[in-house]
């Protein structure tokens, strides 16, 4: 039998009530069984946050520059476990393990960023219509908050919601994707290991419809950080918003690169590769529409399709993979149908569009890279985040038209344009209704010291990252002191 992984609560690893466990697997190779992960009941997640509840006095207590020195301690050991941690992610992942070391330093800078918050976390005095009064505001945690992380970064998204979550002084329980848990407990043994007191950081793994329905309708979890599909977080923002508590939720994208007719196509045939290809196309920043002036449509989807046919697909441990399998099967079985969907509806595959099947690929949960052409803007595929290296090319006239492409989803995460042009360039930042804007750079991408979050159905309003991420994990209050 392969390890059977446990839950962490109150500073001690325990089995779940339910006695079940549940399997994770390589998807590059379905019978590399990589370890069992408790299945856990209601009952669980409940102790859980009793857990957090009951440390959460303490853990206020530490002072916020020492909450940060343990963060700190925390990216030490990720650092030097990266190997191992890495790994492990492209194991149970899939992704290179270039990307996967890409992302584990991710994980390291966050980490060391909000470590130094510790000592940013200050209100502001303000001046007072009153005499000898000081008017002054300061930063509170929630309390007893939960987190929701998804599988397709399964330690940059737990770190970017952890830290800032626990240098606000609240005490956390993260359930992670049953898909990709072992790295996300990877990084609550760093937390561990760096001295993290019992009950400040619980780790509960399951179904969402179990343990992350009850993190949603505890009255005890004052807040929820979700990321995931827009149809589960507009579900888990309800329930929460609904009781009182606070809802955050990152989703989905259908992220545009225009193409304008001025570009530098060999450039912007890097951008659409690298945000529509690696990852295998599963971020939710990834480049799923590109929007093409017809007067270069023709030599930049020449251009596009040479790149293509060179991808080398295969398992994510060969350095010379840059394209690795699909999380599982279900994920499998979707991007296939909407490629299906999108050959029904008339659109033209140019390349890829199948399950690859040659050995040692058959093994896993591998797609061609797809990229259609003669796509409308109404069609499934261009409309739906497929998240999958696919990628649907639409001609357009010129940039009116392409803004309205752009704009027409109701999606609003990510988006980037290739041109020349200043003013176009500007025009773009000003009219695109997304909430993050790239000129001459990928949709994939986002620095740990900016905001990240979408606008219309890909977010909540809410940033992660950057200084502002502490805002949502804190409440103000406000001091009025006559001396």
């Amino acid at each position: 039998m392969s390890d059977v992984y446990q839950n962490y609560v109150a500073g001690k690893w325990i089995d779940s009530t339910s006695g079940k466990t549940f399997v994770n697997v390589n998807p590059a190779d379905a019978g590399d069984l990589i370890g069992h992960f408790q299945d856990s009941s209601r009952e669980d997640a409940e102790a859980a946050i009793v857990a957090a509840r009951d440390a959460a006095a303490g853990w206020r207590a530490l002072s916020a520059p020492g909450r940060g020195r343990l963060l700190a301690a925390a990216a030490r050991i990720i650092e030097r476990d990266m190997d191992r941690i890495a790994g492990g992610l492209t194991r149970e992942e899939g992704k290179t393990l270039a990307e996967a070391k890409a992302e584990t330093a991710r994980a390291v800078q966050i980490f060391d960023y909000f470590a130094g918050e510790g000592r940013r976390l200050s209100g502001e005095t303000t001046p007072s219509e009153f005499e000898r009064t000081l008017l002054y505001t300061v930063r509170e945690p929630l309390g007893v908050v939960g987190l929701i992380t998804p599988w397709n970064f399964p330690v940059a998204i737990p770190a970017w919601k952890l830290a800032p979550a626990l240098v606000s002084g609240n005490t956390v329980v993260l359930k992670p994707a049953s898909a990709a848990p072992l790295t996300a407990l990877n990084i609550v043994r760093a937390l561990e290991e760096a001295g993290l007191p019992g009950g400040a950081l619980n780790f509960v793994t399951g179904a969402g419809t179990v343990v992350g329905q009850e993190l949603a309708a505890n009255a005890a979890v004052a807040g929820v950080s979700f990321t995931g599909s827009d149809a589960v977080g507009a579900g888990i923002y309800a329930c929460v918003s609904g009781r009182g508590g606070k809802a955050q939720c990152e989703m989905g994208g259908k992220n545009p690169i225009i193409v304008l007719e001025d570009a530098d196509l060999a450039k912007a045939v890097d951008l659409s590769i690298n945000g529509a290809m690696w990852s295998t196309g599963q971020k939710c920043t990834a480049t799923s529409r590109a929007i093409v002036h017809e007067d270069v449509a023709g030599d930049y989807t020449a251009r596009l399709l040479e790149r293509v046919a060179a991808i080398k697909v295969g398992n994510g441990m060969d350095p010379e993979t840059q394209v690795g399998p699909l999380i599982d099967e279900a994920q499998l079985n979707k991007v296939l149908a909407y490629i299906a969907a999108g050959r029904d509806e008339g659109a033209k595959l140019a390349a890829g569009g199948g399950r690859m099947t040659a050995a040692p690929l058959d093994r896993g949960f591998f797609v061609e890279p797809t990229v259609f052409v003669d796509v409308k803007s109404e069609m499934l595929i261009a409309r739906e985040e497929i998240f999958g290296p696919v990628l649907a090319v639409i001609a357009v006239r010129g940039f009116e038209e392409a803004i309205q492409v752009a704009n027409s989803v109701r999606f609003g995460l990510s988006a980037s344009i290739c041109t020349r042009d200043i003013s176009r360039a500007m025009e773009f930042a000003d009219r695109i209704q997304a909430g993050l804007v790239h000129v001459n750079s990928p949709t994939v991408g986002a620095e740990v010291q900016v905001p990240f979050g979408g606008m219309k159905a890909s977010s909540t309003g809410t940033r992660e990252q950057g200084r502002v991420a502490v805002d949502f994990y804190t409440q103000i209050k406000t001091v009025y002191l006559e001396y």
